[in-house]
């Protein structure tokens, strides 16, 4: 199990190096390529400015996006103490309990740090899970916490945000350069550099921002799995909501990445677009985990 963990460490960090190669390079090109720095200096400030906004204000975002209310230890004891004995596990504070009014089994964490931590689970997940499902699942919530989750997928949105900028900037300076010279020499090239970077910059941006979604899943399956030292648990929990389905009336992709399981309509989309790893490869990973317990 720990080498499972530590696995899937290393393969996010592989990513997010090629992640920021990726976005450093381009940022480059379009620098050199039209003589002017200014133009990466701006995209990148104003892609800080956007991870500024969201480290500070994703978790209200998330919780009035998706209709999540907080409760208390009186509202429902039976989630409020599982949250509260696992954050005690792992010694970390008690995060704020939300609930969302939805018949899909699902639940979602977000904060930017174990000190400001938000879990929410629905009313359709409470009814459905026993105890030690529920606690698998929230175990593993509590997991993308203890691993920053958070914080590493909004560092890849700020990448994200980088290079369509970029790659927006490219194209629109391709076809609107007044430069005659530059069109009647390398016109052509230019028009092709613009489309390749407009088109294929931003996919891959996107299938890296997937990938890296469904290597920290992984790792929150391990990590949760590893405070319970129970994997059966989760995966019995994660079989369940293959059963019943996990998609929720509110339908919102900003947020999808924070879910236990996906909740968006059209789960029959390739797994290459989505950000969740299949449930039935979770499933089997989590089995193989509990022989070595």
């Amino acid at each position: 199990m720990y080498s499972q963990i530590a696995s899937n460490k290393r393969k996010t960090y592989i990513i997010m190096f090629f992640f920021l190669l990726f976005a450093g390079f381009l940022g480059w090109f379009a620098g050199y390529y039209f003589g002017d720095v200014s133009i990466t200096v701006i995209v990148l400030s104003v892609a800080l400015m956007y991870a500024l906004f969201s480290y500070f204000n994703a978790a209200k975002i998330a919780v009035a996006v998706n209709g999540a209310h907080p409760i208390e230890q009186k509202d429902n004891p039976r989630l409020y103490k599982i949250v509260e004995n696992l954050a005690i596990t792992e010694g970390m504070p008690m995060p704020k309990v939300y609930v969302i009014n939805d018949p899909a089994p699902n639940a979602f964490a977000t904060g930017r740090d174990p000190n400001h931590a938000i879990v929410a689970a629905t009313t359709g997940l409470l009814e459905i899970m026993d105890d030690q499902e529920l606690e698998g699942v929230m175990a593993h919530e509590l997991g993308h916490v203890k691993n920053y989750d958070i914080r590493v997928m909004m560092i890849v949105f700020a990448l994200v945000t980088v290079i369509a900028l970029l790659s927006d900037i490219i194209l629109r300076m391709t076809f609107f350069s007044r430069d005659d010279d530059s069109r009647s020499s390398g016109g052509n090239v230019l028009v092709i550099v613009g489309l390749v970077a407009m088109i294929l910059a931003p996919l891959a941006a996107t299938l890296l921002k997937l990938a890296i979604s469904r290597k920290r899943e992984y790792l929150a399956d391990a990590t949760g799995a590893l405070t319970t030292r129970y994997p059966d648990g989760l995966a019995r929990a994660l079989e369940k909501i293959g059963q019943y389905g996990s998609s929720l009336r509110r339908q919102n992709s900003s947020t999808a990445h924070l879910f236990f399981a996906n909740p968006l309509k059209g789960g029959s989309i390739a797994s290459l677009f989505s950000t969740h790893p299949p449930i039935e490869d979770r499933i089997n990973r989590l089995r193989e985990m509990s022989t070595s317990l």
